[in-house]
């Protein structure tokens, strides 16, 4: 299930994604299947070694501004969730270059890395 909503997610930018860091789950016992199908290298982060994925961490911080640890999921709507992606994929981000991600996805020019975590 974590391949297919993973690959349904970047089949759009397959040409620009080069990379692919997980954590090390169980959820991600195919990884293999899905580096071919992206044509994407797959790289795993150490245990506990949360700054090898220190885009991840970050972005992980300001999803909390939004949806906070303790907060029941269950009560987030739609309308939360978008306005919360809007917010994210419209923010200027240091790793890249001040630019925002939607900028940067949206420019033919540009590779990706994404950061994914279980």
């Amino acid at each position: 299930a974590v391949r297919k909503a993973v690959e349904r997610g970047l089949r759009p930018y397959k040409t620009r994604v080069r990379t692919i860091t997980y954590d090390n789950g169980r959820e991600l016992s195919d990884h293999a299947g899905m580096a071919q199908d992206l044509d994407a290298q797959i790289y795993f982060a150490h245990p506990y070694a949360s700054w090898e994925r220190g885009v991840n961490e970050n972005t992980n911080g300001l999803i909390r501004q939004w949806f906070p640890k303790d907060q029941d999921r269950s009560k987030v709507t739609e309308a939360e969730l978008q306005e919360a992606r809007d917010w994210l994929h419209h923010r200027p981000r240091k790793t890249l270059g001040y630019r925002t991600p939607h900028e940067v996805c949206f420019d033919t020019t540009t590779s990706l890395t994404v950061a994914l975590t279980s």
